[in-house]
């Protein structure tokens, strides 16, 4: 989903103590593979409205991902889908990801979704958070923006926030159409001292039609 380079910027604005101890806060209840951690191989099944289609996966991090599929196509989008996973649950400090960037309140306090934070990066990101975790993130790119809504979680056996459904509004950053949304739901399975992915689940319409495609995991070895 993130291809594009996010850079910094410097707002006119200073940055706010509260609303980085806020994200701070929320950063860090969120649930990731931990410090040292090697990576996994599973077998892995997909289902695109029906068809069916096996093969495997070795996921070091999220830049070294090897699938293994038989259709070129369902491989590209497999292993985009599973290194956006390791993206987002690879371990990473605070300091060296958001907490890089400058940040501040955009309003709007009393959301039910949580205050707005802006992140002052090139993406015009902006996060919100509710509760301790993060419930809302906002980027343009030059040609597509996104919203993502988090709509559930579950603890770990850590007490952190670990995502299970959300939903994605793909829009237009010239006139705000929307162009897309895509549903996800995800399960996990505990192996060793990490939460793995089991299952992903994606509904989408395109093309004048509903897809819905799955992913499920089995067999995980950790390497």
């Amino acid at each position: 989903m993130e291809t594009y380079a996010r850079e910094e910027i410097q707002p006119d604005t200073p940055d706010d103590p509260r609303a980085r101890q806020l994200l701070r806060h929320a950063f860090e209840n969120t649930a990731r593979w931990p410090h040292g951690f090697g990576g996994f191989v599973a077998d892995l099944r997909i289902n695109v409205n029906g068809e069916e289609s096996t093969g495997t996966v070795t996921v070091k991090s999220a830049k070294d991902i090897d699938v293994a599929l038989p259709s070129e196509e369902l491989l590209k989008w497999a292993q985009g889908q599973i290194g956006m996973i390791a993206q987002h649950r690879g371990p990473r400090n605070f300091d060296e990801s958001d907490g890089k960037y400058h940040l501040a309140f955009a309003g709007e306090e009393n959301h039910p979704q949580g205050p707005r934070i802006s992140l002052g990066d090139s993406m015009g990101s902006s996060y919100r958070i509710k509760d301790d975790r993060i419930t809302q993130i906002n980027r343009k790119m030059p040609h597509v923006a996104f919203t993502i809504n988090i709509e559930h979680s579950v603890r770990t056996q850590e007490k952190k926030h670990l995502t299970t459904h959300y939903t994605v509004y793909y829009y237009s950053p010239r006139d705000g159409s929307l162009a897309n949304v895509e549903s996800f739901s995800d399960s996990h399975i505990r192996v060793g001292n990490a939460d793995l992915p089991s299952t992903r689940r994606i509904i989408s319409y395109e093309k004048g039609k509903m897809v819905t495609r799955t992913i499920s995991f089995a067999n995980h070895r950790l390497l």
